[in-house]
């Protein structure tokens, strides 16, 4: 396979309106929305009902799949026949061992942990049907220093990748606030270095903009995004509240430019998921995220 160009030398028009305004119209008829699947996290469905009974629901709400954990401690016979009768899709699935036993451990033990529940994720998400595993690749800290996680995690995904490509399903890296390929520029260097179709980039919007800018991020990454999370974060909480309060902020009313997301996307060719990564809740919750994030889908 020929490696990826390294930085893709694509540039945003100027944005037609503003995310300011949450009064939004439907796109034009001629005009393709890059966002246009819906999903959310399992997670997120907080209320008391059977896994098929959640699965109505979000779908009766305008989702069009649920993600789920892996590992997880439901039996996969009853989501696999919860999935097939509700008519909702599994898009993909999220590891749930990488942050307490990254790919970069000091502990070779731990590491294998780790690679081992990701090639347990691959064969869960074969059996629901998705298409790829979100993967938090590393963790630096004190007593983990930057290239030595690059090296360790490196080593680990390399193992994982032959298992990826039995099973057809992909490797999806999230952006998240670990310390590790903290810059689009290393993303794209980490992403390539495998040479593989197997491994993409998981595009976390909201988790950007403490520190950068989705769209320049969107307009270097390219083809290398697979996924798409939806999320928002606001510079003004962050300040005057702390870090983590950025978050706490409805989809639309924070600081990621919708309008220039959208139309990164749109340049680079992506087409399809974006899974809502917030805080979750009951039926009209839910509801609310779903109608916020058609319109978030309009911004084009």
């Amino acid at each position: 396979m020929k490696r990826r160009k390294f930085v893709q030398s694509t540039a945003i028009a100027t944005a037609a309106f503003s995310t300011a305004s949450m009064s939004f119209c439907a796109p034009e008829s001629n005009i393709t929305m890059p966002l246009n699947k819906k999903s959310l996290k399992f997670g997120m469905i907080k209320e008391d009902l059977s896994i098929l009974d959640k699965f109505k629901l979000v779908k009766s709400l305008g989702f069009d799949g649920v993600e789920m954990d892996s590992p997880n401690d439901l039996d996969d016979k009853e989501i696999i026949a919860a999935r097939d009768e509700a008519g909702i899709i599994i898009p993909g699935v999220v590891n749930s061992v990488h942050w307490k036993k990254p790919l970069s451990h000091s502990d070779p033990a731990v590491r294998e942990e780790c690679t081992n529940s990701m090639i347990d994720a691959f064969h869960k998400c074969k059996s629901y049907r998705g298409t790829t595993v979100l993967l938090v690749p590393a963790i630096v800290n004190d007593e983990i220093r930057y290239d030595e996680a690059w090296e360790r995690s490196t080593a680990e995904i390399k193992k994982m990748l032959p298992v990826a490509k039995e099973t057809g399903i992909k490797i999806a890296i999230e952006n998240v606030w670990n310390n590790f390929l903290i810059s689009p520029m290393e993303a794209a260097r980490y992403i390539d270095q495998f040479d593989s179709d197997m491994i993409g980039w998981y595009m976390d919007i909201g988790n950007i903009v403490r520190y950068g800018w989705p769209h320049h991020w969107i307009q270097i990454l390219g083809k290398r995004i697979i996924k798409v999370d939806i999320k928002d974060y606001s510079r003004k909480k962050q300040s005057e509240e702390g870090i983590w309060e950025g978050f706490k902020v409805k989809l639309g009313d924070g600081d990621s430019d919708w309008v220039k997301v959208n139309q990164a996307l749109q340049e680079v060719g992506y087409n399809g998921w974006g899974s809502a990564e917030v805080s979750g809740g009951d039926r009209d919750r839910l509801k609310e995220i779903s109608d916020r994030m058609d319109r978030l889908y309009a911004m084009v």
